[in-house]
């Protein structure tokens, strides 16, 4: 080697780059700005609960609100609705809030749940104590169709939770 090669420096080739005209190129569709909250992997199992709890529940005011009208009436069909939205929302709330809070130190997570659950009370106390004013549903379909729905959609999280196949990686 000459002495000359040797303190000369690599220089990378030159690459020209081709002009690319706006127009010419078919537009790609951008990602919207701000956080985009795509479904986790790891949320799978939450999701599976949701949606399961979310079936049981449709199924349950379907059979609730025929055999309460088959039963009392237009009062049991308000009822078994009534019922079966004070159900649903008491345990489906607690699933989303569990979706939702999934990323959240446990402690934040903790009392993001206590007060959601506190929430959750207030408005079924509200609720009922509004109800309890007025006679235009029947009491015990309202309160057969609460009862079958904290159980079936309970019921149905549960067994959508079981079924998702959650890989386990110890450490």
């Amino acid at each position: 080697m000459s002495k000359s090669s040797a303190t000369r420096r690599w220089k990378p080739p030159r690459v020209q780059l081709a002009a690319v005209n706006a127009e010419s190129q078919p537009s790609t569709p951008q990602p919207a700005p701000g956080p985009v909250s795509a479904p986790r992997a790891d949320d799978a199992a939450l999701r599976a609960a949701l949606r399961h709890g979310v079936a049981g529940l449709v199924a349950l005011v379907v059979v609730a609100a025929v055999v309460a009208t088959i039963v009392a009436g237009l009062p049991g069909l308000w009822g078994a609705l009534i019922g079966a939205a004070i159900g649903g929302f008491f345990i489906l709330a607690t699933a989303v809030v569990v979706l939702r809070t999934a990323t959240l130190d446990s402690g934040v997570q903790g009392m993001v749940m206590l007060a959601s659950w506190v929430g959750k009370l207030l408005v079924v106390v509200i609720v009922v104590a509004v109800l309890k004013h007025f006679d235009f549903y029947s009491r015990g379909a309202l309160f057969l169709t609460v009862l079958g729905s904290l159980l079936i959609v309970l019921g149905a999280e549960t067994y959508g939770l079981l079924r998702q196949r959650v890989p386990y990686v110890g450490s």
